[in-house]
């Protein structure tokens, strides 16, 4: 059983525009309104991909009575708290030559016994069978160390957790060794304290070290130049897919619900590698966050070539 967490969910309007004119009239060519947060996104792509999942976290107001609505119309299971004030909304400004401008609201305000609420549902979820997905920022009145506290509440039950995080909740959420990860580049640098671009060498290094603080599974995206992914003593490249881009977002949420897939259909280290390099290539293409569909993804996953690195 997968189970998406999104403290902080989102109705994401993407604004597709020629060109930002900062301080002027812009002309807007298309809009999109899509239900998101990055876990509700990672659920939306499961759901693309063939699997289940239920999303829960919290939803406030008319615009989380959309959100959930939307997910049941997917088919999605859904056990969200409801609290007081109104799901934000997300501004994401998509110039013609693939420039993004993105806009955060910061969301409700969620108290104490909502987040004591929601740790309770997570253990009556959690057990051997179960990869509970964190990602994404959180709202005000949540502490910074949720995603260790969750993480640990987990374990115990015997479950799994597939983290996706960056800044204090992942550095606090690491302490608690969740069992997969997918830090980009620059959250590796900022957890590492390092001050320059880390080579490719470095980055698998500091996979490596990630390893073996108790995580089994690291997928470290680089971007349009691909993404490394590493794993009981393997260490794979992939260079990135040529696909014709709509925007990047949502394309690393696209990865990781393609790697809670994999461990919920028990795939291959190989087959989870070629598969969430073809969800996140595929999710660039679409208009707003929607999913890719599962023909595109298995297209794509044709195409992924991987090279060992030392």
């Amino acid at each position: 059983m997968i189970i998406t967490v999104t403290m902080n969910p989102a109705i994401d309007k993407t604004i597709d525009i020629e060109r930002l004119e900062r301080g002027g009239l812009n002309r807007i060519k298309n809009v999109e309104m899509d239900a998101g947060g990055k876990g509700i996104n990672v659920s939306k792509t499961i759901h693309a991909l063939g699997g289940n999942s239920l999303a829960t976290g919290f939803l406030g107001g008319k615009a989380g009575e959309m959100i959930e609505g939307v997910l049941k119309k997917y088919g999605i299971q859904t056990d969200f708290i409801y609290v007081d004030g109104e799901t934000r909304t997300n501004t994401k400004v998509v110039e013609a030559l693939g420039e993004v401008t993105e806009l955060n609201e910061p969301g409700p305000v969620v108290t104490k016994e909502q987040v004591e609420g929601l740790l309770e549902k997570l253990e009556g979820y959690a057990g051997a069978d179960t990869l509970v997905v964190l990602a994404g920022s959180i709202p005000k009145g949540v502490d910074q160390t949720i995603y260790q506290e969750i993480t640990e509440r987990v374990h115990k039950k015997g479950g799994k957790v597939l983290m996706d995080a960056d800044g204090e909740l992942f550095i606090q959420g690491l302490k608690a060794r969740p069992d997969m990860i997918k830090p980009n580049r620059a959250e590796l640098e900022a957890y590492y304290h390092l001050d320059y671009r880390a080579s490719e060498n470095e980055l698998v290094s500091m996979g490596k070290r990630l390893l073996a603080n108790g995580s089994s599974l690291a997928a470290i995206s680089l971007g349009q130049m691909g993404a490394l992914f590493l794993s009981e003593g393997k260490a794979v490249r992939c260079p990135g897919l040529s696909v014709k881009a709509h925007s990047t977002v949502g394309a690393g949420d696209a990865m990781v619900a393609a790697l809670a897939y994999s461990w919920d259909q028990k795939l291959s280290f190989e087959e989870t590698i070629r598969l969430g390099m073809a969800a996140s290539a595929g999710a660039v293409t679409t208009i707003g966050t929607k999913p890719p569909a599962r023909e595109l993804v298995d297209q794509l996953a044709k195409q992924v070539t991987t090279e060992t690195v030392l």
